[in-house]
C-alpha cells in the first residue's frame, strides 16, 4: 500500500527504442509520476537515416543511449514476444514480464524482401535495419571493387544507397520497377538522374525484377543481369507484434489507432512512428514524422493520466531530401500533405542541409532528453476527416 500522500507511479513500457520510441520516453518525463521503462532488441540506438553511410564504409550509424536517454528511464535489452493486454503485461522474449498501465507501441519498421520473388529471401541483403547493414558490409568488403552490384528499388532509400556505391567507384545499376524516385518533382527526379547517370549508376526505371540468382537477376520481361552482390530496397515492412498480441492492424500489420494515436482496440496502447496506421491512414514512414508521433503519443498517454481529452495528431510536411553520396543531395519541398512541388535545391548545399537534418535527428532526442515537452514541429492543422470504413481492415488472434 502507498504511504498516506504518496501516488503510485504510472507505469508506462515503450516498446521500440528508435527515433519514435526514444523521444517518446524522453517526452513522458514532463510528469514526475512516471514510470518510464524502453525496451529495445539492441543495446545501441541505431541512427538509421545513416544506414547507406555505414554499408558503404563511408559513416557509422550506432549512438550510446547513455547520451540520449534523460534521467530516471530504464532501458531494458530485450524482445517483445507478445503484449498480453488482459493481464496489462508486456512478455520478453527472456521470459520476464513487465506491469504496464500504458504501452507506447514504437516497433518501427523492417525491411521488405518479398516471398513472391523465388531467391530474394536467399541471396538479396536489405539494408533497413543495423543487423543486415553490418552483413551487407562485410560482404562488400569480400567483393572487387569492379564487381556489379544491384539495388532493387528506385525509392529514396535505393537511390541513397546506389549513390553512396557509385561515389565509392562501385559499378552500380538501380532497378526502378517503375519509375525513379516517384515521391520527388518532375524536376527533382530529373536532378537525381543526371547526378546518377553523371557517375555511372544504369538506371533501369521501368525493370521489375522477377528473381535473384546468386551472381545474377532475371527481369519480368526474361532479361538477366550479372550482379555479384543484389541489395533489396523496395519497400519497407513492420514487425508483427501488433497482431501476434491480437490488436487490429491494417493489412501491412501497422497498429490501426484513432487520430490521437490510441489503438481502437485498447485505450491503454498508443503508437508512434513507422507502424502506427491513425485512422487506417497512416503516414509517410520517415525519420520526419517518427519524432513528432513520438511526442504525440507521448502527450496522448499523459493525456489519458490527466483524464482529459488528448489531442488528434497535427503534423505538416514539408518535403524530403535525399542524399547523393558525401558531396550532393537534393533538397525536395513539398506541401504540407507531402505531395511534392517545383521547388528543389541541390548540389554542396543540398549536401549540407541533407547532413544538418541528419544531425538534428539525435540532436532533438538529446535535447528532449535535458528538456522534456521541448520537442516542436511544423504543424499542418487536424488531418481531413479520414473515411469510416478505413479502420475495417484488422488482423485477428
Amino acid at each position: 500500500m502507498p504511504l498516506p500522500g504518496h501516488h503510485t507511479p504510472h507505469k508506462v513500457v515503450v516498446v521500440g527504442g528508435g527515433y519514435a520510441g526514444t523521444l517518446a520516453a524522453n517526452h513522458l518525463r514532463m510528469r514526475a509520476d512516471v514510470d518510464i521503462t524502453l525496451v529495445n532488441p539492441r543495446p545501441e540506438f541505431v541512427d538509421r537515416i545513416r544506414l547507406h553511410q555505414l554499408v558503404a564504409g563511408t559513416g557509422e550509424a550506432t549512438v550510446d543511449y547513455g547520451t540520449l536517454l534523460g534521467e530516471g528511464i530504464k532501458l531494458v535489452v530485450d524482445s517483445v514476444t507478445r503484449i498480453d493486454t488482459a493481464a496489462r503485461t508486456v512478455r520478453l522474449a527472456s521470459g520476464r514480464a513487465l506491469d504496464y498501465d500504458y504501452v507506447i507501441y514504437a516497433v518501427g519498421s523492417t525491411g521488405a524482401i518479398p516471398a513472391s520473388v523465388p531467391g530474394a529471401a536467399e541471396f538479396a541483403f536489405d539494408i533497413a535495419e543495423l543487423e543486415p547493414a553490418r552483413r551487407l558490409r562485410a560482404r562488400l568488403e569480400e567483393l572487387p571493387v569492379d564487381a556489379p552490384v544491384t539495388v532493387v528499388g528506385g525509392g529514396l532509400t535505393g537511390i541513397e544507397t546506389a549513390a553512396e556505391l557509385a561515389e565509392q567507384g562501385r559499378r552500380v545499376t538501380l532497378v526502378c520497377g517503375r519509375i525513379l524516385a516517384p515521391s520527388l518533382s518532375a524536376p527533382g527526379r530529373r536532378s537525381v538522374a543526371r547526378w546518377l547517370s553523371r557517375h555511372g549508376v544504369a538506371v533501369l526505371e521501368a525493370a521489375v525484377v522477377s528473381e535473384v540468382r546468386q551472381d545474377e537477376i532475371v527481369f519480368a520481361d526474361g532479361g538477366v543481369r550479372g550482379s555479384a552482390l543484389t541489395i533489396w530496397a523496395a519497400g519497407f515492412g513492420v514487425p508483427e507484434l501488433a497482431a501476434a498480441s491480437g490488436l487490429p492492424t491494417d493489412a501491412l500489420g501497422r497498429l490501426l489507432t484513432d487520430e490521437t494515436l490510441t489503438s481502437i482496440g485498447d485505450d491503454r496502447i498508443i503508437a508512434a512512428g513507422d507502424a502506427a496506421a491513425p485512422s487506417g491512414q497512416p503516414l509517410r514512414m520517415s525519420c520526419y514524422a517518427a519524432g513528432p508521433l513520438g511526442a504525440q503519443a507521448a502527450n496522448t498517454v499523459l493525456s489519458h493520466i490527466a483524464e482529459t481529452a488528448p489531442a488528434v495528431i497535427d503534423l505538416a510536411f514539408t518535403g524530403s531530401c535525399v542524399s547523393l553520396g558525401r558531396r550532393a543531395a537534393l533538397r525536395q519541398f513539398a506541401r504540407k500533405d507531402d505531395t511534392a512541388t517545383n521547388v528543389y535545391f541541390d548540389g554542396r548545399m543540398g549536401a549540407a542541409y541533407k547532413e544538418l537534418t541528419a544531425r538534428l535527428a539525435t540532436w532533438r532526442i538529446r535535447r528532449e532528453a535535458r528538456k522534456p515537452g521541448s520537442a516542436i514541429w511544423v504543424k499542418g492543422g487536424p488531418r481531413p476527416e479520414q473515411p469510416a470504413s478505413a479502420a475495417r481492415v484488422v488482423t485477428s488472434p
